[in-house]
């Protein structure tokens, strides 16, 4: 063989001590992952960037001179608040509670909307900002207080009343809402108002349920009158989840010793008892708020609401007792402890009715 021959072969890419043939070439899975990640996160950056100086340009519009230009900023800040949760605190930061807050006593029915419903969309993240911005609540207050004015928004009462629900999750800041009357009673002014659309009762309701969840509030709540409020809607009004909500609330208010003349006056353990009649109707969850607030109203109203409650509850241990077996784990509980009330310790349910299952509920409840 020549020269030339060996050395063609010596170097040729098909000898297999090539010292350079070629291999493929993997990738290497870290480093690909180095890079997503830092690519991911330059984008994250980015679009927060982007996020945070719109945020900013929008509420710096909201001081505008133009009408258009602060229309224009509010509705698109509804918007972003509704649809992207990243954008809500960066809107907050930027300064937006006062400005918004500040629109809700103006004239503009469709500038209050967005306003309070830009407010309510912030509250869903960004509770602690709503409530530590002064003057918050009075806008509020004032929202609500002028909800039957041919100036007011109606979609803005039940946005600021929404906005007052989201807050009250929040247990330290109950009492400081409960704690201004003219929330309160501007909330039973909307639900004792025949001319309230039913959204806005709904959204009033819940609004007054957070607020009566608090035990330092209820005094207020009757003294301001919302017993005979909330028991004309759970007799005149047919909508089943109005009477729902009316009767939570009803329960949370019985929890206090100022209710129980508040109660007799509007013959109210009748109406409770009433709701707990198969023949009325009720749906499971207004007999277990009734079931609630008659057990509340033995245990803070005296002697003598326990005698009242003994004696109208004789009357519907069937439906007591329907509670007690098939409502959910807080229903059942307070179903059996009703019925021991009823039963005053000395068996009067079983001699009265001679069901064996009044007795099983009866052992039950000795045993909670």
């Amino acid at each position: 063989m020549s020269c030339e021959m060996l050395q063609i072969q010596l170097f040729s890419s098909q000898n297999p001590h090539y010292p350079f043939q070629s291999t493929p070439i993997l990738p290497n899975p870290k480093l690909q992952n180095t890079h997503k990640s830092k690519h991911n996160q330059t984008h994250t950056i980015s679009l927060m960037d982007v996020k945070l100086r719109t945020a900013r340009s929008l509420v710096s519009k909201l001081s505008s001179v133009s009408e258009q230009t602060r229309s224009e900023a509010l509705k698109e800040l509804r918007l972003i608040t509704k649809h992207d949760a990243d954008s809500r605190p960066l809107v907050a930061d930027a300064g937006a509670i006062p400005y918004l807050a500040e629109t809700l006593f103006g004239s503009s029915p469709d500038f209050q909307d967005d306003a309070a419903a830009t407010l309510l969309n912030i509250s869903i993240s960004c509770r602690h900002s709503l409530i530590s911005t002064r003057g918050l609540l009075d806008a509020i207050s004032h929202a609500l207080r002028h909800h039957s004015s041919p100036t007011s928004s109606a979609t803005a009462v039940q946005s600021s009343a929404a906005t007052l629900h989201s807050l009250l999750v929040v247990e330290d800041y109950r009492p400081i809402i409960g704690a201004k009357r003219d929330i309160v009673y501007s909330l039973i002014d909307i639900v004792k108002s025949p001319k309230s659309p039913p959204r806005s009762v709904k959204d009033a309701l819940k609004a007054l349920f957070g607020i009566a969840l608090c035990p330092s509030n209820r005094a207020s709540l009757v003294e301001l009158g919302a017993v005979p409020a909330l028991f004309t809607l759970v007799v005149n009004d047919g909508r089943l989840g109005i009477v729902e909500d009316a009767t939570a609330v009803i329960a949370q208010v019985a929890g206090c010793e100022e209710s129980a003349d508040a109660f007799r006056r509007v013959a109210g353990v009748r109406v409770l008892a009433d709701l707990l009649d198969f023949s009325t109707g009720s749906s499971l969850r207004s007999r277990e708020n009734a079931v609630s607030a008659l057990l509340n109203l033995t245990r803070c109203g005296g002697e003598r609401a326990v005698v009242e409650v003994r004696e109208e509850g004789l009357g519907v241990v069937d439906g007591i007792a329907d509670v007690a077996e098939n409502g959910g784990p807080k229903g059942k509980s307070k179903g059996v402890a009703l019925l021991k009330v009823i039963d005053g310790g000395n068996r009067s349910i079983s001699s009265i009715f001679r069901d064996p299952r009044f007795d099983s509920l009866l052992r039950q409840s000795s045993l909670n």
